[in-house]
């Protein structure tokens, strides 16, 4: 008997072993690019912040999925009224904030209050314009009120600047987050890395990782040995110069998606000699755009003439407006009174688009007598020089936000645009529910900025994911800035 014990407990272990080499793995290491400025959607304009948490640890009214369609999130459905300016949202019950504390329609009032408010901080708070007021109905009913119907409202309430966050935590956001999503903050490395667990009272669908790991690899150089020795097993944006190194090894998936991010040469239009006409049209006759995107992004960038993704349904070609032509551009900066030429400073943020068109671009400039010098700079100093305070004759960024082309209108932007007649089709557009009469507007706004030559109109950034081959549900596309962990699984 005490042999049969034996041998029925071998095997019992046996098969323990057995089940638990074959069960699926639920940890995750992602690497990253960028480490984020703090961990607060709503309170910055860094990508890396949403593409750690967004859809992960915080969620909003309603989300954009892969494909950039509008899909439920805290809100379960929502009623609109016939004119189009009351917005009833019936929200799911039982959720809790990661610190135990219940959501409700309250903090969805103070959330919204909050982005809207005169001394917010919201980085995208013309989002929230056209919002009157904001009134609980009941704990699970909030209605929103528009000062005038806006199509757009619902998109606009899946962004990451539009996630729902607790009035007890929303002050410690920025170092401690907490959300309603699937994973919970667990820690931040500064420097190193930021992780995330799963949370056991999620109110949605379980996800199917326990924890996952986001990885700041800064140096493009260290993305392929990572991979490599598995110490990394997913990059949803690769380094389009590393593709090589790795397309064809069958352990991983290189995938080529579209993002929303036009990659730009972004212009002071207010500071001389950048406030004529004649020497941004220079500029952009200047670029030759095939050469950027042939050594800033492996070849793999769409080029683009105005504010807008050529995966956008409303989308106008304008790329034929400012060939490479340098005869027309020297032409036109002796038009503006600069035939010899003039100085100015390029700074540059530390994703390799900027750092490698950048020189690419100097080097083109030149050619027509601009001679730049070229500033390189950390991530916050970018954000706090260039895009807070201005300072900056020319930058080059990739703006991965979907559907902002409004960002011409605002006053206080860093492009330091004005067009009155622009400004009007914005207003016109934010007003407009109709598809074919918004697609009208959106053809004229992009054509506008294009004949403007407010910025240097470059490139879509490509999506280049590389990932193990055995992991499942990452976004091939970019239709927001966000890494959506929701679906992410390993298979056998």
């Amino acid at each position: 008997m005490r042999l049969w014990k034996t041998i029925f407990a071998a095997a019992v272990l046996t098969f323990a072993a057995a089940t638990s080499a074959f069960a699926a793995r639920t940890d995750l290491v992602i690497g990253i690019p960028l480490e984020p400025p703090h961990l607060d959607p709503t309170a910055g304009a860094a990508a890396a912040i949403d593409e750690v948490l967004y859809a992960n640890v915080f969620e909003g009214l309603t989300r954009i999925g892969p494909n950039g369609e509008v899909l439920p999130d805290l809100a379960e459905s929502w009623a609109i009224s016939d004119d189009g300016k009351i917005y009833t949202f019936k929200l799911h019950t039982g959720v809790k904030f990661h610190d135990g504390s219940d959501f409700s329609a309250d903090d969805v009032k103070f959330s919204l209050d909050r982005a809207r408010a005169d001394n917010s901080i919201n980085a995208q708070k013309g989002l929230f314009a056209q919002i009157d007021k904001v009134d609980v109905v009941d704990p699970a009913t909030v209605k929103v009120t528009l000062k005038n119907p806006q199509g757009s409202f619902l998109y606009n309430m899946g962004w990451g600047d539009a996630v729902i966050v607790s009035p007890k935590s929303a002050d410690t956001n920025k170092e401690k987050p907490i959300g309603t999503g699937p994973f919970k903050f667990q820690n931040w490395a500064k420097g190193l890395s930021i992780t995330l667990v799963k949370s056991d009272n999620y109110w949605g669908a379980p996800v199917f990782l326990d924890k996952v790991e986001f990885r700041i690899v800064p140096d493009a150089a260290a993305a392929v040995p990572a991979l490599l020795s598995g110490d990394i097993q997913a990059f949803p944006f690769f380094d389009p110069d590393s593709v090589s190194q790795v397309k064809g090894d069958p352990r991983f998936h290189v995938v080529i998606g579209s993002t929303e991010g036009e990659t730009i040469l972004s212009i002071n239009n207010k500071k001389p000699p950048f406030d004529k006409l004649q020497v941004r049209q220079a500029i952009s006759f200047a670029l030759d755009r095939k050469a950027i995107i042939d050594g800033a992004s492996a070849g793999l960038g769409v080029p683009i003439g105005s504010h807008m993704s050529p995966a956008n349904k409303d989308y106008v070609d304008l790329t034929g407006l400012y060939p490479h032509n340098i005869d027309k551009a020297k032409e036109l900066l002796k038009e503006a009174g600069l035939e010899k030429g003039f100085k100015a400073t390029l700074k540059l943020p530390p994703p390799s688009y900027a750092r490698l068109g950048g020189e690419i671009i100097a080097s083109e400039l030149r050619e027509v007598g601009i001679d730049l010098e070229i500033i390189p700079v950390e991530w916050a100093q970018w954000l706090d020089q260039v895009f807070t305070k201005k300072d900056y004759d020319l930058t080059i960024v990739s703006h991965t936000e979907p559907n902002d082309i409004d960002i011409y209108s605002r006053k206080d932007y860093y492009f330091n645009y004005d067009n009155a007649t622009f400004d009007k089709i914005i207003a016109e557009l934010n007003l407009t529910s109709d598809e074919a009469k918004r697609k009208q507007l959106l053809g004229e706004a992009q054509k506008i900025l294009a004949d403007d030559a407010v910025v240097g109109f470059l490139y879509e950034l490509p999506k280049v994911g590389v990932w193990d081959a055995k992991l499942q549900g990452l976004w091939e596309n970019a239709p927001i800035q966000a890494n959506d962990l929701t679906k992410v699984k390993w298979t056998d």
